[in-house]
């Protein structure tokens, strides 16, 4: 699922692409995914995005909102004269729209902002925008990295649970924006397993995890996010995260700190989990 570096990577794309565009229609392929009434956005021009966690709030000149989250394999992708002929990657098709595309946003200057969506876990939602905070997804987010958690705030949050470390990076009522792939790098870059109840961890250890959440966090913005699924930028592009994980994907392979194991792979919630048990402890 996309996370914050990802998210973040889509939200400057919007700023620079979206953002001034006027909505003159919304045609749904599939509506199950847009809630709301879309006469209400119709018209409205967009002014502004934030990001909060791994969701996306579109600011409206109406007084309106649309409140976005991708999910799993959700894609926004803006197209007009200029970036129409801009080759998309594989994860997004041949042409646009396609069979994945289940919203069209047409906006003024011949120019269209797509919804694609393989798994169609993500969701549209056209709320009012002083309700939007009331929004259980949002309402209930935890502090994000490079924004409200400290160090003090982390060690709160996860230094006196019995969940094991991992979940407790992930549950976005604890910590807004990491999932899978930047829990498993944190972990392994500050040599703690997975497997270690937060309040196990001593201070230090907590602070070796808060800087290397920070780490990972800032490679994967500058690496424009990760398209090991299906994440693409705002113009239908990969990030190259991928490239760069550090035991993310890596199951059975060397240890990247050349000790002299390898990679393993477990579950932990359900969850995929990679790290070395020779440097993890």
């Amino acid at each position: 699922m996309p996370e914050l570096p990802e998210v973040e990577t889509l939200k400057l794309g919007i700023q620079k692409y979206v953002v001034g565009h006027k909505i003159l229609d919304v045609e749904l392929a599939h509506p199950k995914i847009f809630y709301g009434d879309k006469k209400d956005i119709i018209g409205s021009k967009i002014t502004g995005v934030r990001r909060v966690g791994k969701g996306l709030i579109l600011e409206l000149s109406n007084g309106y909102v649309l409140a976005i989250h991708i999910k799993l394999t959700g894609q926004l992708i803006f197209r007009d004269e200029k970036t129409k002929n801009i080759p998309p990657s594989a994860k997004v098709g041949k042409s646009l729209p396609n069979n994945l595309t289940h919203v069209i946003f047409k906006l003024d200057k011949d120019s269209k902002l797509y919804y694609n969506d393989q798994r169609r876990f993500g969701w549209i939602k056209v709320v009012r925008s002083d309700e939007v905070s009331k929004l259980p997804f949002f309402r209930d987010m935890g502090p994000e990295p490079f924004k409200d958690l400290t160090f003090a705030r982390f060690k709160f949050v996860v230094g006196k649970k019995v969940t094991k470390i991992k979940p407790l990076l992930m549950d976005q009522t604890n910590i807004g924006g990491i999932g899978n792939i930047y829990a498993n790098d944190a972990l392994f870059r500050s040599k703690i397993s997975p497997l270690r109840p937060g309040k196990s961890l001593s201070d230090e250890e907590l602070k070796r995890l808060y800087d290397s959440i920070l780490a990972v966090l800032k490679k994967g913005l500058e690496s424009k996010g990760a398209s090991e699924l299906s994440f693409v930028n705002i113009l239908g592009q990969e990030g190259e995260y991928q490239n760069h994980t550090l035991v993310y994907g890596k199951r059975n392979k060397p240890c990247p700190n050349n000790c002299g194991g390898k990679i393993h792979f477990i579950r932990i919630g359900g969850r995929g989990t990679f790290f070395c048990p020779n440097c993890q402890s």
